[in-house]
């Protein structure tokens, strides 16, 4: 892919104190309006004149555009490649690393991400705005400032938050417990199961509690396998056999999320378990999720979810629908053995999901 390169003249060159490499795939916060009204990518070489107050900040910009800025809704695998690889090859180069995303698949890269970047120590921020930077009232300017100073934020001289976070609305979030709940206000984002690992006001407040700690010495490893054999299957009142039937029969379908009611419980008619007993025994890997957010699979709680435990559904936890998916993306290209994958699908790699609550 021919990236587009441009590094900014923020500061003079003596007052630099850190380093960042923006990366932009699209989205809301690179857009302007041109002259007839209408929405177009801006270019980025120009973005000191949308913010100036970038000058300010004393860091080291570079950006990396995508040739082609894509709407969030086309991403794919291959921009998550795409992705992991530009921050893998410049990641001894940069302090931190920002990632200008559309908001619709947001909280799914920002999942993955933290998959494909294992022993990763330094920030990834994920941002991006519910109106373009051009706009008057724009959330743009805020996201990207507060997000270039978390990507180079220290203590004792290493990362504060060395892991792959969601920068919106003032609040900082790890990304693989992240969900996009807002498509007309600000607050686009939000983390039910895990707090939030920092707020911004008039200073940023790190919740240092929440943050996954720095480890000194961790080596970066790029993994670019992937597995898009899965689909996620939401159950609802009403279900039929045939739908499940004709969802497990798809040709080289490898897993399957499930998103169940409430704490994982599911119909309890013989048909429906009796078509998820086949699928696994096929070797389709199912792992059960909650519909709610802030839901919690328990498998056992309820007699109906005793089936699914009995019948070899994995319990997903805590796990948000979007990091389960790319999870079970991410190890089915991974790993060789179906038991590897299942042990690591109920396990936290990332801190996608707690250890409590998993059974």
């Amino acid at each position: 892919m021919n990236y587009k390169i441009v590094r900014l003249n923020t500061s003079a060159k003596s007052d630099i104190t850190s380093s960042v490499l923006i990366i932009y795939t699209g989205g809301t916060l690179g857009m302007a309006y041109d002259e007839s009204g209408a929405l177009v990518p801006f270019n980025f070489g120009q973005i000191l004149d949308k913010v100036p107050s970038l000058m300010q900040m004393n860091i080291a910009i570079t950006v990396i555009s995508f040739p082609e800025p894509i709407d969030s809704s086309n991403v794919n695998m291959q921009h998550w490649v795409d992705m992991a690889y530009i921050i893998y090859e410049n990641y001894d180069s940069y302090d931190g690393f920002v990632i200008l995303h559309g908001t619709d698949t947001m909280a799914y890269s920002a999942s993955m991400m933290s998959y494909m970047l294992q022993g990763l120590s330094k920030p990834v921020i994920f941002t991006g705005a519910q109106l373009p930077i051009s706009a008057m009232r724009s959330d743009a300017r805020e996201n990207l400032m507060t997000s270039l100073e978390i990507a180079t934020a220290k203590a004792n001289g290493k990362p504060i938050v060395p892991e792959v976070c969601i920068f919106f609305n003032h609040m900082l979030l790890r990304g693989n417990r992240s969900k996009k709940v807002q498509s007309v206000h600000f607050d686009a984002f939000e983390s039910e199961n895990y707090p939030a690992l920092a707020e911004s006001g008039i200073i940023i407040d790190y919740n240092f509690a929440a943050i996954k700690p720095f480890e000194e010495g961790k080596k970066l490893k790029y993994h670019n396998r992937l597995d898009n054999n899965v689909m996620v299957l939401k159950l609802f009142p009403g279900i039929t056999a045939n739908v499940l039937d004709s969802c497990f029969d798809i040709k080289g379908l490898r897993g399957v999320v499930l998103e169940t009611y409430g704490s994982g419980n599911s119909p309890s008619e013989p048909w429906f378990l009796n078509a998820l007993e086949r699928a696994v025994k096929k070797g389709i890997i199912i792992l059960n999720v909650s519909q709610c957010n802030g839901g919690r699979v328990i498998q056992g709680r309820y007699q109906t979810s005793k089936d699914l435990l009995r019948i070899g559904v994995l319990s997903g936890g805590d796990i948000t629908t979007e990091a389960a998916i790319t999870k079970m993306m991410f190890l089915l290209g991974n790993e060789a053995s179906d038991a590897e994958i299942r042990r690591k699908l109920v396990m936290p790699l990332a801190g996608e999901m707690s250890l409590t609550g998993l059974s």
